[in-house]
């Protein structure tokens, strides 16, 4: 880097105080109860400004992201650690009291997404042969991190940042087509919340079971909740940063195994060290769910998780410029026709099942809006049924590695041919 391009602050310590200040301000407006930021974070979501603040610096050269160390920190630490914390609390006998419908759509909507991608990259780059790049790079590694988003939540899109390796600005370009899209479908299912009859009626569904279950649920995260301490605080973040060193251990070994033995796996990205990285960190997560180690929810595992992604969210953002997010207007055509695939084979699965409406729009907003939105579809029905979406929303996170993967690999092919 030139003298000339150098960032105004180089500190590596005042970089990382100004992202979390960023991080500070966003969610301590977001929850505020002042009219000012209700409406204002009703049209402009937290996590789009968790991006992009620290991109706007970026973009205009106060910080660097190329410069900087953090983003490695964050992805090789806190990524994984984050997958763990946020796949261990998963509780299967939980998921089961909501009934195969549920678990059916959510997997209908987990479908959508993975073959939807791979279809509206074909329709619109057939039509569009200019949207197969974005500047320099393929299109195809970008829309894998659309996927990891809509399927798992941001950990699993930074995964697939990372695999299959986006170019920050690509990535830039993907994060616009993701919120907008996203939160267009959220409006709507929001709107029809709110007139669920009519829709169960279409779909020839039963809405006693709801009912039901919301009576089940009334109370079932009463008690959870135990005060930390910094025993426990100290036992979480063996549990997560242990494991993520046994990650990169395992990950040290096999990576180089595959590149060594089997290189024209590369193609498939089974000789990459991170790839195996995000693998074994959510398998581990999963298998600590089958164990005591899911107490540890109780004491704050996916508040910690959280932190953890947001954290790396800021350090993708700061590598950002956003000159470059509407370099190719036609990748939001991609996104409608990819969401469009989603909501159809969601539609059709619930005529088919006869599911009531509110397990399409949570078992979708479980997949494309993730932890942070799924809850808030769940209540727009009725208060007492916000654990459903958290419930869907963590299976989200635990299949969201794998799903997007496969996806990614398909997108990949199409795009072979029709580059």
């Amino acid at each position: 880097m030139t003298e000339s391009s150098a960032p105004l602050i180089t500190n590596e310590a005042v970089v990382l105080g100004i992202l979390l200040v960023i991080l500070a301000l966003v969610f301590h407006t977001s929850s505020s109860t002042k009219q000012l930021w209700v409406r204002f974070y009703k049209v402009i979501p937290s996590l789009l400004l968790c991006y992009f603040l620290p991109a706007l610096l970026n973009t205009f050269n106060i910080i660097s992201g190329e410069a900087s160390q953090l983003y490695f920190v964050a992805s090789r630490f806190f990524l994984p650690a984050s997958l763990i914390l946020l796949t261990l609390s998963i509780d299967f006998k939980s998921l089961s009291m909501l009934g195969s419908k549920a678990v059916i759509m959510f997997f209908a909507g987990t479908v959508g997404v993975m073959f939807g991608g791979p279809l509206a990259l074909f329709a619109v780059g057939s039509l569009f042969p200019d949207v197969l790049y974005t500047g320099d790079d393929e299109v195809w590694k970008g829309l894998a991190t659309i996927s990891g988003s809509w399927i798992g939540g941001g950990a699993n899109q930074a995964a697939m940042l990372e695999v299959f390796g986006a170019s920050k600005e690509a990535f830039g370009q993907m994060i616009a087509v993701d919120v907008l899209v996203a939160n267009v479908w959220m409006g709507f299912l929001l709107y029809f919340s709110q007139k669920p009859e009519k829709i169960d009626k279409l779909l020839g569904a039963d809405s006693r079971p709801i009912k039901e279950l919301e009576e089940r649920l009334e109370g079932l995260q009463a008690g959870k909740r135990m005060m930390p301490t910094v025993t426990s605080t100290m036992v979480l973040l063996g549990v997560a940063f242990g494991f993520t060193g046994l990650s990169h251990f395992l990950s040290d070994i096999i990576a180089p195994y595959f590149a060594e033995n089997f290189p024209e796996l590369e193609t498939y990205s089974i000789t990459s060290g991170f790839f195996w990285l995000v693998i074994i960190a959510t398998t581990a997560g999963l298998a600590l769910s089958f164990t005591k180690a899911r107490d540890l929810e109780g004491y704050g595992a996916s508040r910690f998780g959280s932190v953890f992604l947001y954290f790396l969210v800021a350090t993708i953002g700061m590598s950002m410029d956003l000159g470059a997010v509407l370099d190719n207007p036609k990748l939001f055509l991609v996104g409608a026709f990819w969401i469009t695939f989603h909501i159809l084979i969601m539609l059709i699965v619930a005529r088919i099942i006869r599911a009531p409406f509110f397990y399409v729009a949570v078992g979708s907003q479980a997949n494309i809006g993730g932890a942070a939105s799924a809850p808030i579809v769940a209540v727009a029905f009725n208060r007492y049924l916000a654990p459903v979406g958290v419930l869907l929303a963590v299976l989200g996170y635990a299949v969201g590695t794998y799903g997007a993967y496969m996806c990614g690999l398909m997108l990949q092919y199409v795009w072979n041919l029709l580059a």
